[in-house]
């Protein structure tokens, strides 16, 4: 049985590379891009991306040589990836069981992802109604991730509904090194899963392979030990 004052409370979900392998979408549509304006781009400039606030990245992609506005650059790329995924939502593995399961127990969940709500709400409306109890979204935040603002903004709305939630039982799942690094600073428990970057083993989180066989009991291990 699991004790009330070590039950997880919340679980807070990235979503590109975490839930969906979208990064391969977003360097389709960088490469496309510019090479419209006629400027190269290399997968590694691309890698160095993942993870950052859209208007990080879109003022990368502006100092590169793209003559565009930063919304303009953000809009392009969020249409583009928005059309990829209605051609094909390429789900991590195991997410959407984890998921499932996390909530089948009573644990609410939310989003906290850097693209902007269109993007988001396309991908949260094909998973079962309800799943979310909220998204957090780049365009909400003053500061994006690698900053912790969106994760205590998350926190701060989860406590709007459900009271009394600690960051000590606030489960984060992250892949990139900025989301890691936002998780950890706001005081959540974080766990990465390695997708397009590699993740150090650090203390201060833990690193899965993959959340391929992941259940919520394995949530509530990690909550318990801290």
């Amino acid at each position: 049985m699991i004790e009330l004052d070590t039950a997880v409370q919340a679980v807070l979900w990235d979503m590109d590379g975490t839930l969906v392998d979208t990064e391969p979408y977003w360097f389709r549509a960088e490469t496309e891009l510019l090479a419209e304006h006629g400027v190269p781009w290399t997968p590694d400039q691309a890698v160095a991306l993942v993870g950052n606030a859209l208007p990080d990245s879109a003022a990368v992609i502006r100092a590169a040589g793209v003559d565009l506005s930063i919304r303009e650059i953000i809009d392009t790329l969020i249409g583009s990836v928005i059309n990829q995924v209605r051609t094909e939502m390429p789900w991590r593995p195991g997410a959407r069981e984890l998921l499932a399961d996390v909530r089948s127990v009573g644990i609410p969940c939310a989003m906290v992802t850097m693209s902007e709500q269109p993007l988001a709400e396309e991908i949260a409306r094909l998973l079962p109604a309800g799943t979310f109890e909220f998204l957090v979204t780049g365009d909400m935040v003053t500061m994006g991730k690698p900053h912790p603002e969106p994760y205590l903004l998350a926190v701060e709305k989860l406590r709007g509904t459900w009271g009394d939630v600690t960051h000590d039982r606030v489960i984060a799942i992250e892949d990139s090194l900025p989301g890691l690094a936002s998780a950890k600073a706001s005081g959540v428990v974080t766990i990465g899963v390695p997708n397009i970057v590699p993740l150090p083993l650090d203390p201060g989180h833990t690193v899965w392979p993959t959340l391929a066989g992941r259940t919520a009991a394995h949530l509530h291990e990690l909550v318990s030990a801290r």
